[in-house]
């Protein structure tokens, strides 16, 4: 008999307990519209999912906002939910990574935790004028030159100095040390950490146009500029590195945080695009199309970002990266806004029934217009209608307005750097599930555009970064071995008809821009 068959049914079951501890990565995904926590086995697979929606806010025309208590309340109870759901034990878990909404803008008091306002969202433009006032004092060579970035309302740096600058008290009790200052990674740890740790990563802290890319610090020039205390500012780490120790009251005992990547750089990581040249796009919300370019920051004659796409061991890969601020949100328009339809899946076959001959464009500027045009006066139009338009034409403008703001986007980065030329678009998000969006994509881009057969490809790579940091899961050669393609969508649209219909879109937003 063997040892295993002279075991007692209690000793194989503890064995059994044991063998599986340590295995799993809690995956924490903080987006714009919900929080998401993810359970990932030790082979990367999907264990259970638990997601909760939170209000949006909107104060002001152009503004948006959170509750920085819905934000933690809906991160925690949904972390402990999915834990729950999957039936594992807090020793099942090795660590927790985060990934979240980048550029959004918390600041709390260090002593109570409680936030001197509510969360300003990337979306939100309300320090459009102060980023005008900014350029024409002829600061934006030097914030371009050091940050990557242009100045524009969506970074987090203005939203910071509208807060210290508009909220009663806020400016005093900052300058005597007070208060914090964080994205909505940096304000998690923090309170998973009970206040322990006041960090972030580098792909975070290079969104909020006050970090330095070429030194790798926070900027002193920068922070003078805008007005900002230095001391409210967090540490920054790699993208897998000790972030901190979770209270052992939240999940039932203190659990590592070893990954930490803003959402659209962790969806670069999770699509394995490790490779100068690898181009990725992520459909959620907004679009956001990072390039790798390797060690070297690529400085755009096109108005794209310079970035960080991640950091591991003190050296940063460098990214290319458009920024487009409604895709996924158009459908949400569609249903909440115009009412046409009742849930996100409608909107394929409504735009499949759509009339062929009507060219209906539709600009969805509603918070302005980003990558390459950084218009943040203008607003959504709608061109192209007839008596004969209807519900099925909109929906199917809709759905191609991403197609063609994408193929700006690829555009510039073409004209900006050699190697963007012979890319495969690797994509995910919510819209990417939609074959027919895609395969519009593949037409208006005339290049192939690949899916992988994991989606979740933001939560994986924060997943990743934190299991690879806790050494159960492979290196980055190993881990771009485990990427697999779903379906690949090969453009069959004639070269005519997609330059004709690029052409009309160049006019709608022409005529759209403020300028």
């Amino acid at each position: 008999m063997s040892p295993a068959e002279n075991m007692t049914g209690t000793e194989t079951n503890e064995n059994r307990k044991r063998a599986r501890k340590m295995t799993h990565i809690l995956a924490i995904d903080q987006g714009t519209t919900s929080s998401r926590a993810i359970l990932f086995d030790q082979n990367l697979r999907i264990k259970a999912t638990e997601q909760e929606e939170f209000p949006q806010h909107f104060p002001d025309s152009g503004w948006v906002e959170h509750d920085p208590d819905d934000i933690w309340s809906t991160t925690a109870g949904t972390c402990r939910g999915v834990i729950e759901r999957a039936g594992l034990a807090p020793q099942d878990i090795a660590a927790i990574g985060i990934t979240n909404q980048r550029e959004t803008v918390v600041v709390w008091d260090k002593a109570t935790g409680k936030p001197v306002y509510n969360a300003i969202v990337w979306q939100d433009r309300r320090t459009a004028k102060m980023c005008q006032a900014l350029k024409a004092q002829g600061h934006e060579a030097m914030v371009t030159e050091r940050t990557g970035l242009l100045l524009d309302p969506y970074f987090s740096s203005t939203k910071l100095a509208w807060i210290l600058e508009n909220i009663d008290g806020v400016r005093a009790r900052a300058e005597a040390g007070d208060l914090l200052f964080g994205t909505v990674d940096c304000f998690l740890i923090w309170k998973l950490t009970g206040g322990a740790s006041h960090v972030t990563d580098a792909t975070n802290a290079a969104r909020t146009m006050l970090y330095n890319i070429r030194t790798g610090a926070w900027d002193e020039d920068i922070c003078k500029l805008l007005n900002i205390p230095m001391s409210m500012l967090p540490e920054v780490k790699d993208c897998a590195a000790e972030f901190g120790i979770t209270r052992s009251d939240l999940f039932g005992r203190p659990l590592p945080i070893l990954g930490v990547a803003g959402d659209q750089q962790a969806a670069t990581v999770g699509q394995a695009c490790f490779q100068p040249g690898m181009l990725k796009s992520t459909y959620g919300t907004g679009c956001f199309a990072l390039l790798n370019t390797g060690p070297d920051l690529v400085t755009s004659s096109n108005r794209l970002l310079g970035t960080i796409a991640y950091q591991l061991d003190g050296k940063p890969t460098y990214a290319l990266e458009g920024s487009i601020f409604i895709a996924g949100a158009v459908v949400q328009w569609l249903r909440d806004g115009l009412k046409i339809i009742r849930e996100a899946k409608e909107t394929q076959p409504l735009a499949e029934s759509a009339d062929p001959m009507q060219d209906v464009y539709l600009v969805p500027a509603f918070t302005g217009l980003g990558a390459p045009y950084w218009d943040a006066e203008c607003r959504g139009a709608i061109y192209g209608l007839t008596r004969g338009t209807g519900p099925a034409e909109i929906a199917k403008a809709a759905l191609e307005s991403v197609a063609f703001q994408t193929r700006d986007l690829w555009e510039a980065m073409k004209a900006d750097w050699t190697g963007a030329s012979d890319a495969v678009l690797r994509v995910d998000g919510g819209m990417s599930a939609s074959d027919w969006t895609m395969q519009n994509l593949s037409d208006m881009l005339g290049a192939p555009v690949d899916r992988p057969e994991v989606l979740e490809t933001t939560a994986l790579g924060a997943a990743w970064l934190a299991g690879m940091k806790a050494g159960i899961y492979p290196d980055q050669e190993g881990f771009s071995k485990t990427w697999a393609l779903e379906h690949r969508f090969e453009p069959v649209m004639d070269p005519t008809t997609r330059d004709q219909k690029y052409a009309g879109w160049r006019d709608a937003v022409s005529r759209t821009l403020s300028t």
